[in-house]
């Protein structure tokens, strides 16, 4: 297929049937115009239905190709639309949508070629940041909602280690100690190792010295990161991305991630904790009209890579059980292969951008993205390699949920800034924003740490005691003996009481009566909310 530009014309033949594969009756997201033998179609829209953005989709290509404008095109009408959305803005340059575009000649250029009424516009939007890290609204998870299996995901942990994660996990629940940053974590595991703790995991397992050595080693890697921060209160309540507008628009809710770029198995498992908890705390609604929000996982290779066979399994479980409570998920990367297959198989809806061939592992990468789509009369090969900046090969679910035919799609401008924000602008939004009051200050209340310290100096200090009252009894048997008589029997003093009461004896055993249920813990293991 030639990639010159003709003067438009009216498809006819296969160019034609896939039009009409297009046609939908009800609402619907503009993506762009047909392409067909190198000839772009503006009479020929390029669409997917509303209803069908909680099917999941994929957003992919080679690095600049035009996958950030894609998503950028797609978010504005998806807020336009009433549909909150969720953007991760790993490389700084999403924040424009929240500002009117610039118009210029290459603007006004591709609106025609696509038969696009082009206006500046910008959109509701809300930023946030990882733990305070850069700008933004401070996003935080407590390590106990956050849970073992994405913590041991972020630490890096073996199958062994993630286990004994865990078990911790379990025992801290159990008893009440609530993990709510990484020294809360780090004291639980100590604890279980020391002379009083060790017998406290003897039932179900225990916990070897030498793991727990990895694990917080771990920790405290981690925490020299810069990492620290990303655990603690108020947590972050997944429940504000649903919010719309006082107009009606959906609010684009943007994580600003590039100060956390470098730190690629953080910002990745945290999108995960977040869509993790969304469909731990979502009723089931079926399909709808249009969804409660699409959210857009960037970088999602990073996510898979070198994942345990468990934690794929529940990440191929939630995206396959998340759209029955109204939430689209599309990831974006760079070739469909870096998405395990059972996830991709729940992707309906399509963005492929161009794809490169300059080396025989980037050829056979191209045959396995050609052989995932359906058959077409395009050459795909050849197409995919010859698509410019802002043109994709799409195909879509219809309104009755069968796949759209294969096009080749010259995309629609985005209306809003292709490009940053000014910083200034940027946190006038974030300090104007209602939410900052609540998120903004760290919290750093009562919880495992500072219960086990209390606990551990109590415990000290009635061992003191202890010893002063024997070395007292000592003192006064002598005495008796001297005089020839038998001392009084003294009352037990409170320091008695209390090392009789258990804490002297058994440390465990007082802190698991200072609260009642175990937490229950959802698919990956994070903490279910009590609301």
């Amino acid at each position: 297929m030639s990639v010159s530009e003709q003067p438009p014309a009216t498809p006819g033949g296969p160019a034609a049937e896939i039009a009409a594969g297009y046609a939908f009756e009800g609402a619907a997201l503009d993506l762009g115009a047909l392409l067909w033998d190198g000839v772009c179609h503006p009479d020929a829209p390029i669409r997917i239905p509303l209803p069908v953005l909680n099917r999941h989709g994929l957003v992919a290509g080679a690095t600049g190709t035009g996958k950030t404008k894609t998503l950028q095109l797609i978010a504005e009408q998806l807020s336009a639309n009433g549909v909150p959305v969720f953007l991760a803005d790993i490389k700084g340059d999403v924040s424009g949508v929240s500002a009117p575009g610039e118009d210029g000649e290459k603007v006004r250029e591709r609106a025609a070629q696509v038969g696009q009424e082009w206006r500046a516009t910008g959109f509701p939007c809300e930023f946030y940041g990882l733990g305070g890290t850069g700008p933004g609204i401070p996003v935080r998870a407590t390590v106990t909602s956050f849970g073992p299996v994405l913590l041991s995901k972020v630490l890096q942990l073996n199958q062994t280690q993630e286990q004994s994660l865990g078990l911790i996990f379990h025992y801290a629940d159990s008893k009440g100690l609530e993990l709510v940053d990484l020294k809360d974590l780090r004291a639980v595991v100590a604890f279980l190792v020391s002379d009083t703790g060790k017998a406290e995991l003897k039932g179900i397992g225990g916990l070897s010295t030498v793991t727990a050595g990895v694990i917080l080693r771990s920790i405290t890697a981690f925490e020299q990161q810069g990492a620290g921060g990303f655990f603690g209160e108020p947590e972050f309540d997944t429940g504000e991305l649903l919010r719309t507008a006082a107009d009606g628009r959906g609010i684009v809710s943007v994580l600003e991630l590039p100060s956390v770029q470098d730190k690629p198995q953080l910002f990745s498992t945290f999108l995960m904790w977040m869509l993790a908890d969304l469909f731990d705390d979502l009723p089931e609604v079926g399909d709808l009209e249009k969804p409660k929000l699409v959210f857009f996982f960037d970088e999602a290779h990073l996510l898979f890579k070198g994942a345990s066979k468990a934690f794929l399994e529940s990440i191929t479980q939630t995206v396959r059980l998340i759209r029955s409570k109204g939430v689209g998920v599309f990831f974006v990367t760079q070739t469909p292969k870096d998405v395990p297959s059972d996830v991709l198989a729940q992707l309906g809806n399509r963005v492929q951008h161009a794809l490169r061939a300059f080396t025989p592992d980037d050829a056979k990468a191209l045959k396995a993205t050609v052989r995932t789509f359906p058959n077409s009369p395009y050459d795909l090969e050849e197409v995919l390699t010859g698509l410019g900046t802002g043109e994709a090969v799409i195909t879509v679910l219809s309104e009755k949920g069968a796949p759209t035919p294969v096009a080749a799609t010259r995309l629609r401008a985005p209306e809003s800034l292709m490009g940053p924000v000014d910083a200034a602008a940027l946190d006038a939004a974030v300090k104007g924003s209602p939410l900052y009051g609540r998120y903004a200050e760290a919290v750093d209340r009562e919880s495992a740490y500072e219960k086990l310290t209390a606990e551990q100096r109590a415990a000290e200090a009635a061992a003191l005691d202890a010893a002063a009252a024997e070395e007292a009894e000592k003192a006064a048997k002598q005495a008796g003996r001297q005089t020839g008589g038998r001392a009084p029997k003294p009352e037990p003093s409170l320091t008695e009481q209390v090392v009789g009461s258990g804490i002297f004896t058994s440390l465990a055993r007082s802190i698991g009566t200072q609260l009642g249920r175990e937490i229950s813990r959802s698919i990956f293991g994070t903490a279910r909310r009590r609301r």
